[in-house]
């Protein structure tokens, strides 16, 4: 087997793994209202750190294909065209911008802890605005009321999420670079 078709393997088994992963992330949440707290943001996060961008938005996709066809994937056991295009849907859709960002910007040049967390930062305000547009929409409500539900809770969690995949990205890269060159 080649080198050229190893990398692609490997890719593509990180992707599925960053979509189950974000699968089971999503069962962990705490009930607060009409948008639950959720560990579902940290594995897109660690995917955008580990992956290219093409891969991470792969894996993502995935994701949202595995729920839109009805696997209970989303928070609470749930899946299904309804609650992709329900009123928390605009946050989930919003992973796919918010990986393709974070990951392009590390991988470009901002590879160092700092540089990290503000591309995973960058990506959770571009997920963010997806899913409060979507969410002011389908509910009729004005900017700072959805802020207020939305987004102005979930900071100090997504900031914790946020240092906590560019540790854990940090400690990943050197043994997939292993399994990555052990290939070759």
């Amino acid at each position: 087997m080649t080198k050229e078709k190893r990398i692609p393997t490997l890719q593509l088994v990180l992707c599925a793994v960053f979509a189950a992963l974000t699968a089971v992330c999503a069962q962990i949440t705490i009930p607060i209202g009409a948008v639950p707290i959720s560990l579902s943001l940290l594995p897109p996060l660690l995917c955008a750190a580990l992956l290219s961008p093409r891969y991470a938005v792969l894996s993502m996709g995935v994701y949202l294909l595995m729920g839109l066809c009805g696997l209970p994937v989303f928070s609470g056991m749930s899946g299904g065209p309804g609650k992709l295009f329900g009123v928390t849907g605009g946050y989930i859709i919003g992973y796919i911008p918010c990986v393709w960002l974070a990951s392009f910007l590390i991988h470009r040049t901002w590879k160092n802890m700092i540089g990290k967390c503000a591309a995973m930062a960058l990506g959770v305000l571009v997920c963010y605005a997806f899913g409060t547009v979507w969410f002011m929409v389908i509910r009729g409500m004005d900017l700072m009321s959805t802020l207020s539900i939305c987004v102005f809770p979930f900071l100090p969690f997504d900031a914790v999420k946020i240092i906590l995949a560019a540790f854990l990205s940090g400690r990943l890269e050197k043994p997939l670079e292993k399994i990555t060159e052990s290939g070759r």
